[in-house]
């Protein structure tokens, strides 16, 4: 059986696996179907889990690297180690840990990408991680470090933030009243679309 011509790795946790709303409509499952509708070649894994931290990517999702050979790569992750007390001289080194996994496993550094944390110190269910003026913050120091990283390994940075930040001031969150709506992760996925594959 031959392989698919693009094998899509989705590294990360609850934003990535869409919770809230199912994985059914977690944005690497939404651009699959647009890329597939285009007659374009994809084949996806997605391991991410709710509450995952960079520690438990390391752990459980970073070993799939080897196995499914990946030709593209999404990496967003830091909201849980962010809730956890990291900082972000530890969330660096966390990120450069899985990027030099990934580069081990024989993942060029082309086919990274990594993408921000929505602003979800604008969500209702916020206040229950601290002030939402300083998880602000916090998040933006993460999202820093994350296109420091990906940069510094030659990969890409994708910087929908703003995109992001529009869609959670315009209240576009699931029931839960803190991950992104369905309709704001379909935006994700049209904004990703072209910009992860060229073809």
């Amino acid at each position: 059986m031959s392989r698919a011509t693009h094998r899509y790795l989705a590294l990360g946790d609850s934003f990535t696996i869409g919770t809230g709303v199912g994985p059914e409509r977690s944005f690497p499952a939404l651009l699959v179907e647009r890329w597939r509708a285009r007659g374009i070649d994809v084949e996806l894994t997605d391991p991410a889990v709710n509450g995952y931290t960079t520690d438990d990517l390391i752990e459980r999702e970073l070993p799939l690297a080897a196995r499914v050979e990946p030709t593209l790569v999404t990496l967003l992750v830091g909201a849980n180690d962010l809730v956890r007390g990291s900082d972000r001289p530890r969330y660096a080194a966390q990120l450069r840990t899985i990027l030099d996994g990934l580069a081990a496993a024989g993942v060029p550094a082309s086919a990274i990408h990594g993408l921000p944390q929505p602003d979800w110190s604008l969500a209702p269910a916020a206040s229950r991680f601290g002030d939402p003026r300083d998880v602000r913050v916090r998040i933006e120091a993460f999202n820093a470090a994350m296109r420091d990283e990906v940069e510094r390994a030659g990969g890409r940075y994708l910087d929908l933030f703003s995109e992001m930040r529009r869609q959670a001031e315009a209240g576009m969150l699931a029931p839960d009243g803190l991950h992104p709506s369905a309709e704001a992760l379909a935006e994700w996925a049209e904004w990703l679309e072209t910009r992860l594959l060229r073809t």
